[in-house]
């Protein structure tokens, strides 16, 4: 899916400076994009508000890209692509970056975009991000002129040019929303919102639907294409298939259900890609809280992990669309390796660890009972996983108790709290591991907070390694600090990988330039049309 060796191209292309102007991301020479119509987007999820600055997730992304343009964006090999800032220049030393913005950009309101709203904008999003290690090491934004925006680092930081994408780093207005108001609860977030991007805010019904036009000052000339987006939000995924079917809305991203995926995959009228997904790299999981004996005990992780039949997940339970996962960097990615523990399907292997571990089988063969959390809203992914896995790890004596949580607040508290024995989980890797792994397997992030590191894993050598790896330039010395920390992770198994998250976007046929970057759903559409 992803081109050959893109460690080494992401290298090359953070150390110089970019071209002024970007080639068209999807745009294939046989096709001549058209003016006009209305794209409509059907997702399951609502958004708490549009300010992508203070919110991560998808719900928040797919919008707050459209409404926020962001320094860079990036194509489909991982390459950065010029955006706000027209070329950039990661200095030797990885401990700056220079952003040169565009002349003569300006915000929805008409006032013009500078430097210091780009200070503004990357301080605030270091203060009020839940993605903590992202601007880390940032520690200023130097602005020597209106177009210059230099953001000074403590120390070397290679992932901050991922981090100026568009779903990490909109770039507000300093005019509005710097005038003191807590920023996460800023009314502007949700109603009279004013950014760069392709597209305007008309109206935010929150649950409902989202309804931009386009901005017709738009900084890249000629675009976008189309007039108006508007985002449907339905929480049932039935009927989103049947207005997709119907021709009522023309996109549905992050689809994963395999019986949704192979129903839209013989329909002659839809088109269905997996492309897009690398960037937010998607992992299911088996994660265990270390606080709580007996999962505490690595050979009873072990032994659970042995128990396992991954292959009987992905091809039975998910329709043969996901693919099975082995390591905390998701595949494909510039720092995953294939150098891993694995644990293939061994129930005699199982029963022995258990029975090292102190654990014999009592009356009945039951050795003792355990919890099992799931992730509401993805039922192919999570729902199902964790009911496979009661009836799996009863076979080595394990009794598993299935606790459904009413909706994802109600999940959440529970994880933050280290509430639970087992949790399925989806996670993301959001491109660079310092953005989306290390967060997970640090001792330093072990907080009363969900997708930290709720394992309470603590391995002072894993720290040292993410640590050092966070701040070195070079990517094949980088990569060897990964591929030794995947590999003591998965021996310690405060997590048990179980499967890449088949995420898919279906569209009617009418849709040219579908977005499949590294960031997909989550880009800027202002190259998206209507044939």
């Amino acid at each position: 899916m992803l081109h050959l060796d893109p460690g080494r191209r992401l290298l090359s292309s953070l150390a110089l400076a970019a071209a002024a102007f970007a080639l068209p991301l999807q745009a294939s020479a046989q096709e001549q994009p058209k003016r006009g119509g209305t794209f409509v987007v059907g997702y399951t999820q609502a958004p708490r508000h549009l300010n992508g600055a203070v919110q991560s997730g998808v719900a928040t992304a797919i919008p707050s890209t459209q409404l926020f343009a962001s320094p860079l964006r990036f194509d489909d090999k991982w390459n950065p692509q010029p955006y706000l800032a027209e070329s950039w220049k990661l200095a030797e030393d990885g401990k700056s970056l220079t952003l040169n913005l565009r002349k003569g950009a300006v915000f929805h309101d008409g006032k013009p975009i500078t430097s210091a709203d780009v200070a503004f904008s990357v301080m605030a999003i270091k203060a009020n991000h839940p993605f903590q290690t992202m601007l880390g090491p940032v520690e200023r934004v130097d602005t020597p002129d209106a177009n210059t925006a230099i953001i000074r680092m403590s120390t070397p930081h290679p992932a901050i040019v991922l981090a100026m994408s568009p779903a990490l780093c909109p770039i507000l207005p300093k005019h509005i929303y710097g005038d003191g108001q807590d920023l996460k609860t800023h009314p502007r977030n949700s109603t009279n919102v004013v950014g760069s991007g392709p597209f305007k805010l008309v109206e935010f019904q929150s649950g409902q639907r989202i309804v931009m036009e386009r901005f017709d000052k738009y900084f890249l000339p000629g675009k976008p294409y189309l007039d108006k987006v508007i985002i449907n939000v339905n929480p049932d995924v039935s009927t989103l298939m049947l207005d997709l079917e119907r021709g009522s809305i023309q996109m549905m991203p992050f689809v994963t259900g395999p019986t949704d995926l192979k129903r839209l995959a013989t329909d002659k009228q839809i088109a269905l890609t997996p492309k897009g997904y690398e960037g937010i790299g998607a992992l299911n999981w088996l994660a265990f809280n270390l606080e709580r004996k007996p999962v505490s005990d690595l050979k009873v992780r072990q032994a659970i992990a042995y128990a396992i039949d991954k292959n009987f997940v992905t091809k039975a339970l998910m329709g043969g669309f996901a693919k099975p996962a082995d390591g905390p960097i998701a595949p494909g990615g510039p720092y995953s390796s294939t150098d891993v523990n694995r644990y293939p399907l061994d129930l005699k292997k199982a029963a022995a660890l258990l029975d090292e571990a102190g654990y014999p089988a009592g009356k009945g063969g039951e050795r003792f009972k355990l919890t099992i959390d799931y992730l509401p809203g993805s039922d192919s992914q999570q729902k199902i996983v964790a009911e496979y896995l009661r009836t799996q790890l009863k076979k080595i004596g394990i009794t598993v108790e299935v606790r459904t949580s009413a909706d994802f607040p109600a999940w959440a508290k529970r994880i933050a709290a280290h509430d639970f024995d087992m949790t399925m989980d989806s996670v993301f890797n959001w491109g660079d591991p310092v953005i989306g792994v290390h967060r997970t397997y640090l001792s330093t992030n072990i907080k009363p907070i969900v997708w930290t590191n709720t394992q309470s894993y603590n391995n002072p050598k894993v720290d040292e390694l993410l640590n050092t790896a966070g701040g070195i330039l070079d990517t094949t010395k980088r990569k060897a600090y990964y591929d030794t920390f995947q590999k003591i992770v998965t021996e310690d198994l405060p997590i048990y990988f179980m499967n890449v998250i088949p995420y898919h976007t279906a569209t009617t046929r009418k849709v040219g330039n579908v977005p499949t970057t590294i960031w997909g759903p989550m880009s800027p559409y202002d190259e998206v049309y209507l044939k």
